[in-house]
């Protein structure tokens, strides 16, 4: 039922051919996706999965799967909830096409990136984040007063560098030998499969990442800080939107 994460090499994928496995009450296996399930902040994504006759079935969500012996890779497409008909038609090695949200998978990607551009500009542990298709919300963890003129400014320096993007791989083993590329204190990086997979941006940042994101910080676009809030008496609250 192991599921093989197509978007971890190339996010720019936007659909491939793939078996189903299995169909529960979770939802839809497939051998291979180009989904990418909810997980490490980012929202999962939406689309649909073609059968050979045509016939769409709505992706309302997708979720990592919950089973004996699954790994991090391991994702379950959950159909709209006005699919049961069609979802009673599936069989397991029946052949299908999956297809994401382009445009809002997109989003993620440029949100996402920008999440870890903001990890070069506020050098604090991040105690929580969210990626969605309109917003990217981070919470520090410090004391020290954040300016909002600043931080936009340092942020549209960095995304107008054109600072290329791109993954590498260490072994789990290594990624604990280095405890200091972490810099989420709630999202632990995702391991288990016997590498972990970090996310370098071009003389900017290092650090371990699962999510979807650009090849170029370029590709971002113009970003505002919508929100900055004290969330509590240790942490700051930052929205980022599209300008």
């Amino acid at each position: 039922m192991a599921t093989k994460a197509l978007f971890r090499d190339d996010a720019y994928l936007t659909q491939c051919d793939a078996l189903i496995t299995a169909v529960d009450e979770q939802g839809i296996h497939l051998d291979q996706t180009v989904f990418y399930p909810l997980g490490g902040g980012q929202a999962g994504d939406t689309g649909a999965l073609v059968l050979e006759d045509g016939t769409r079935i709505a992706i309302a969500d997708t979720r990592k799967a919950k089973f004996e012996g699954a790994t991090p890779d391991d994702a379950v497409h959950v159909p709209a909830p006005d699919q049961e008909a069609l979802l009673a038609r599936l069989r397991a090695g029946e052949r299908v096409r999956a297809e994401i949200d382009w445009a809002r998978r997109y989003r993620h990607m440029r949100l996402h990136t920008a999440s870890h551009l903001m990890c070069a500009v506020l050098p604090y542990p991040v105690d929580g984040c969210s990626i969605t298709a309109d917003y990217a919300r981070l919470d520090f963890a410090t004391v020290e007063p954040i300016e909002r003129d600043t931080v936009e400014a340092r942020l549209g320096e960095l995304v107008e560098g054109s600072h290329a993007v791109a993954t590498v791989w260490i072994t789990d083993d290594e990624m604990q030998q280095r405890p200091e590329l972490v810099r989420t204190m709630s999202v632990k990086p995702p391991m288990g499969l016997g590498r972990v997979r970090l996310l370098r941006i071009e003389d900017v940042d290092l650090q371990p990442c699962g999510g979807t994101h650009v090849r170029n910080t370029s590709e971002i676009g113009a970003l505002r800080v919508a929100k900055l809030e004290k969330k509590s008496a240790r942490t700051r609250r930052l929205v980022l939107e599209f300008a």
